[in-house]
């Protein structure tokens, strides 16, 4: 089955990850992992799987993004960390919305499945960013889009210009004040697979270092 749709994953150090994240890929759905500089033989394990590998030396996950971006061919693109926590199969939903119309980005809303998935640090910070975006520009989200789907030309045309971990923020404010219908549907949000240490949530240092790039980006 062709989905007209190009799953990006943006990884760093994710080798230990990417086999459950990549088995679980729904069928007909191309994969372009954009490896962010590992040093754990990511590209590799990629490349072994059957993933189109695109290498991106600049660190951060809004250069990773928007590398894989210029590089997918497919009408429609998703996003996925490729930590293991988000089952890619959970896509699906999303995309049947957006191919459909309902919305223009169809965006995921992580709901932990079990008990500290999501570190209490992390969380706050997440709070504080959406109840900053729904004062200032009025929408709607509970996440910062940690899943997203949507048509590659749309995104592209959005000109989101921050290459770290701003992105997805610059990118809900961009989509809001382009008149952009946004849609969320509930994720299960799972623990890291074994062996991997998340960059942002993983520490108080990781959460602030994030926090001072979304506050770049804040209206």
């Amino acid at each position: 089955m062709d989905l007209d749709c190009d799953l990006v994953i943006p990884c760093r150090d994710e080798a230990a990850a990417l086999p459950g994240v990549l088995a679980a890929v729904p069928e007909g759905m191309g994969v372009l992992v954009v490896d962010n500089g590992s040093r754990d033989g990511t590209p590799d394990v990629a490349r072994r799987l059957g993933a189109r590998v695109v290498d991106e030396p600049r660190p951060g996950y809004g250069a990773a993004v928007h590398s894989g971006m210029e590089a997918a061919t497919a009408t429609y693109v998703a996003v996925l960390d490729g930590d293991g926590s988000m089952d890619p199969r959970d896509l699906l939903p999303l995309l049947a919305e957006v191919r459909a119309g309902r919305a223009t980005m169809a965006c995921g809303r992580r709901r932990p499945a079990a008990r500290g998935v999501w570190p209490w640090h992390a969380r706050a910070g997440n709070a504080v960013v959406l109840a900053w975006l729904r004062r200032r520009t009025g929408i709607g989200l509970h996440d910062i889009a940690p899943v997203r789907v949507c048509r590659r030309e749309d995104l592209l045309a959005l000109g989101v210009r921050d290459r770290r971990f701003g992105y997805p923020v610059e990118l809900l404010v961009r989509a809001q004040r382009a008149g952009w219908t946004l849609t969320e549907h509930p994720i299960p949000y799972h623990p890291r697979a074994e062996g991997t240490r998340s960059k942002v949530s993983g520490s108080v240092k990781g959460t602030l270092r994030t926090a001072r790039d979304f506050a770049k980006v804040l209206p």
